[in-house]
C-alpha cells in the first residue's frame, strides 16, 4: 500500500510517499480501505519529533480515516452492526496516512447519512476528544458558559457546534477579528481576538463578573494564569494540549475559594475500551445532530495525499478555520 512517512524528524519536507505491507486485521480489528484522512495537531508534533508513537501503534502518521471496511473481525463487525463494504469512520492511535488502515471495531462509527468520505474523515480526533474532555470530563451543562481557546482550530470549530447544540453559552478566541467572525457565524455567542483583547477580562464583562464555567484550553502556559482569574465557582479548566509551555503560575487562592478543578488528559495513549465508550456516546447523541445538520462538519482544504508536506505548512501557519483532509 501506499503511505506518507516521516523519513526523519524536521520540517514538512520530511513527509514523503511510501510503500508499506498491506495491514492485516487483529482479532477485534478493521481493515479499512482509506478514501480520506484528516490532520490533527499531534501530527505535526510526531513529525517533529514531539511526540512519541505509543507502543504498538504504527509509526505512519494520521489518527483519523473514512473509508470501506474491507475485511476484519467478522464475529465483532457482527456485534456492532458492520459488514464488509460499510463505509465508516474511525479514531486510530497512527497509521491514517495510508491507503488501508486497521481500527479497533469499537472506534469505528458509520459515516453520517449524507455525508462525503472527506467530511466523515474530519469528525473522529476532534469529537471524540470535544466529547471526552468537555462533556465527560468538564462535565459541561445546559446553561453554563463554556470558553473554548482557538475556536477555528478543528477542535474549536467542533466544541463550538457541541457545546452550542447542549445548551451552552460559548465565547471563543481568536486570533483575528475574520476568525473571530467565523467563531460567531457557527453559533458562537461571543468572540474575543485576543491579539487585540485581553480574554480573561472580557470573559468576565459578558458573564457580569460570574466567571466561565467550563474552559476547553489548547494552550497552557501562561493562559492558565488568566484562566483561573476567569473562572466561575466550582469552574473546571480542562487543557489538552501545551502549544504555549508547560509552566503555569496561577493564584492558588482562588483555586481554594472558588473550588476550581483543573485538569487535563490526552486521547492517543488511552485503551481502546475508553475510545469505545466515547464512540458509543457519539453515535447516541451526536450523529442524529450531524445528520439532521443541526452540527456541521467545517472543511478548510483539501490535499491530494502525495501533498501531505503541503497541508501540514498549512495546519503550521495557523490560516486555516476548521479542519485539513488528505484524499487517496
Amino acid at each position: 500500500m501506499k503511505t506518507v512517512e516521516i523519513t526523519t524528524p524536521g520540517k514538512p519536507d520530511v513527509l514523503r510517499m511510501g510503500e508499506r505491507p498491506d495491514p492485516v486485521a487483529r482479532p477485534g480489528e478493521l481493515l479499512i480501505r482509506v478514501k480520506a484522512s484528516g490532520i490533527n495537531r499531534p501530527d505535526v508534533l510526531q513529525r517533529t519529533g514531539n511526540y512519541p508513537v505509543p507502543p504498538g501503534a504504527s509509526d505512519i502518521p494520521g489518527l483519523e480515516v473514512a473509508g470501506e471496511i474491507v475485511d476484519g473481525d467478522a464475529q465483532a463487525m457482527a456485534a456492532a452492526g458492520l459488514r464488509k463494504g460499510d463505509r465508516v469512520c474511525a479514531l486510530v492511535a497512527g497509521g491514517g496516512y495510508a491507503e488501508l488502515c486497521v481500527a479497533p471495531v469499537g472506534q469505528c462509527l458509520p459515516v453520517p447519512e449524507g455525508f462525503t468520505d472527506i467530511e466523515a474523515a474530519s469528525l473522529p480526533e476532534t469529537f471524540f476528544t470535544v466529547w471526552s474532555n468537555v462533556f465527560d470530563r468538564g462535565r459541561l451543562q445546559a446553561g453554563e458558559v463554556f470558553m473554548v481557546q482557538g475556536g477555528t482550530s478543528g477542535i474549536g470549530v467542533t466544541a463550538i457546534q457541541l457545546a452550542k447544540a447542549m445548551g451552552a453559552t460559548v465565547i471563543a478566541t481568536a486570533g483575528s477579528d475574520d476568525k473571530c467572525a467565523a467563531c460567531l457565524k457557527l453559533g458562537a455567542d461571543h468572540a474575543i481576538n485576543y491579539k487585540t483583547q485581553d480574554f480573561a477580562e472580557e470573559a468576565k464583562k459578558l458573564t457580569g463578573g460570574k466567571g466561565v464555567d467550563v474552559i476547553l484550553d489548547m494552550v497552557a502556559g501562561e493562559y492558565v494564569t488568566r484562566e483561573v482569574g476567569c473562572m466561575a465557582e466550582d469552574g473546571r479548566l480542562v487543557i489538552i494540549a501545551v502549544q504555549g509551555g508547560t509552566k503555569s503560575e496561577f493564584n492558588a487562592g482562588l483555586v481554594l475559594r472558588r473550588r476550581l478543578l483543573i485538569t487535563g488528559s490526552t486521547l492517543r495513549p488511552r485503551p481502546v475500551a475508553f475510545k469505545a465508550n466515547i464512540a458509543a456516546s457519539l453515535r447516541a447523541k451526536v450523529w442524529p445532530l450531524l445528520e439532521s445538520g443541526a452540527i456541521k462538519p467545517v472543511i478548510h482544504s483539501t490535499f491530494p495525499a502525495a501533498d501531505a508536506a503541503q497541508a501540514h505548512e498549512l495546519m503550521e501557519s495557523n490560516q486555516h478555520i476548521g479542519k485539513i483532509v488528505l484524499t487517496w
